[in-house]
């Protein structure tokens, strides 16, 4: 621990929300010595942590998860997993020290992008006195290189979709609605909303069931980080259930943020595209070319 700065070192808790991402980090850390702590969203955590020591705790509770960093050493913490819900009012019990907090609290939940919830949430953390890490410090395996990653070559259509998903994305991002677009022959199709990225993508599905996208193109999901996004929450994630839905909707792969964004499962993803003829990519935005082959 260091005076004014919070804790550099101390142990990690893991602010777990839905889905697997949250165990892979969990697993990850274990694999590097550390014995993280799991603070289960209630509501929200779905992942099995046996093995693990656990407390189900609403996201608003600062009351139950302030005594849990007091009393179990808790120095780091890592936010991972998704949040469907924002806190309800009932669910709400601050300490002294975010009471004086609170009118910026509730403007920020009535009115705040999921952007700034989440910005909202690190700092009540840092005002326990701990330092906020991102799941690519606990967890760089997961991170997304720069290339062709899996599957076949791209074509020509491909990249002038994946650019334009590129230029839609960036702009989604900047109004702080969402990471990820879908572009078929040039044109941008969806936008991912509240909804995630795999019911975005049934959305994509249904479309092309009912004809309104042609048969003939096939299209490509780009999900980028937001501009102004802190790389300490909510970094884009895909995995298999992001190849199945891709393969279900037609399209013809994905590409991510190198860097800046997560592959879970990373063989099997890579397994399950290769077998349905995907690709997987990871752009560099500042490269020519974005970096691919």
């Amino acid at each position: 621990m260091v005076g004014g700065g919070g804790h550099t070192t101390g142990r990690l808790a893991i602010i777990a929300g839905r889905g697997f991402l949250p165990l892979y980090v969990a697993q990850a850390a274990r694999r590097a010595q550390d014995d993280p702590y799991i603070i289960a969203l209630r509501n929200e955590a779905d992942a099995d942590f046996s093995g693990f020591s656990t407390q189900v705790a609403d996201i608003g509770d600062a009351r139950l998860i302030e005594q849990i960093v007091r009393r179990e050493g808790i120095g780091r913490v890592v936010m991972s997993g998704g949040v469907h819900k924002r806190p309800d009012w009932g669910s709400i019990h601050p300490t002294l020290r975010v009471v004086f907090r609170l009118p910026s609290i509730v403007r920020t939940l009535i009115n705040g992008g999921d952007d700034a919830v989440l910005r909202m949430v690190i700092g009540i953390f840092e005002g326990m006195g701990c330092r906020v890490c991102g799941v690519h410090e606990i967890a760089p395996d997961l991170v997304a290189q720069t290339g062709l990653l899996y599957g076949p070559a791209l074509t020509d259509q491909d990249r002038i979709d994946i650019k334009a998903g590129v230029e839609a994305a960036t702009v989604l991002g900047r109004l702080d609605i969402g990471q990820g677009a879908v572009c078929v022959g040039g044109r941008i199709i969806a936008l991912e909303g509240a909804e995630g990225t795999d019911s975005m993508l049934s959305r994509v599905a249904d479309l092309r069931r009912s004809g309104r996208i042609s048969q003939r193109k096939k299209g490509v999901l780009v999900k980028l980080c937001k501009p102004q996004q802190d790389l300490r929450a909510d970094l884009p994630t895909i995995g298999p259930s992001t190849i199945a839905a891709l393969s279900a909707a037609g399209l013809s792969g994905v590409a991510v943020e190198a860097g800046r964004s997560l592959i879970v499962e990373r063989d099997a993803a890579g397994e399950l595209a290769d077998q349905h003829g995907l690709f997987i990519a990871g752009l560099d935005l500042g490269l020519d070319g974005l970096g691919l082959p």
